[in-house]
């Protein structure tokens, strides 16, 4: 996308918001899977990437460093937070989509045993409810006061390090956007997202920064 993330953080005094998902997961199964609490650990791309993080943030001045309680953020967030000498919060709060009953399941597994319910998903996905899990409005529910007690309790810069799903449906919340388009807002593994705090809310200012592209 062309931009410096070290000039854009130095730009101004406004609050910065760094939202990352976590690096590359090591594989569950051959087929793709439904991945939502399970607790897989980074592959070594996965921290790799996190490290390519950790070197284009160090010099930025970071007063606070959250992320969910899953391994796989845990450690992206710990590898980032290694050029700050910064302490890692985890927050249970921030975990992915509770996905029930389908969690670690594959796709194709999940469409022959409940078909119908598969494809009510595709028509809700907003609202639909896996078997004993949650659905994407109530993801957002839950990690929507989390983020902003975190911005609140934060008097500089912020990094939130978790899962697609939360950053999507936290984008949607912060841009007012409906929680169907989430799946417009792509987010790919160890995606950098760049919001400023403003005194009239949030503006985006970019989406899905990869390690790949800032080479």
């Amino acid at each position: 996308m062309g931009i410096s993330i070290d000039n854009w953080a130095h730009a101004n005094a406004e609050k910065k918001i760094f939202l990352l998902r976590h690096g590359e997961i090591e594989k569950h199964r051959d087929e793709k899977c439904f991945i939502g609490q399970i607790d897989l650990p980074l592959s070594p791309r996965g921290r790799a990437q996190a490290g390519f993080w950790r070197g284009q943030l160090a010099g930025i001045a970071l007063s606070r460093i959250v992320c969910s309680d899953l391994s796989r953020c845990v450690e992206t967030a710990r590898i980032v937070a290694a050029a700050h000498g910064a302490d890692v919060n985890t927050d249970a709060g921030l975990r992915e989509i509770h996905l029930g009953q389908w969690d670690g399941m594959a796709f194709a597994e999940v469409q022959a045993r409940w078909p119908d319910r598969f494809r009510e998903r595709g028509r809700l996905i907003d609202d639909f409810r896996p078997p004993d899990g949650e659905s994407f409005r109530d993801l957002q529910q839950r990690v929507a006061p989390v983020f902003e007690k975190a911005v609140a309790n934060t008097d500089g810069n912020l990094l939130v390090v978790t899962h697609a799903g939360v950053i999507r449906v936290l984008l949607c919340h912060l841009l007012g956007m409906p929680v169907s388009h989430l799946f417009r807002l792509n987010q790919d593994y160890a995606a950098l997202n760049l919001i400023v705090r403003q005194s009239g809310g949030y503006r985006l200012h970019a989406l899905n920064l990869t390690p790949d592209e800032e080479r």
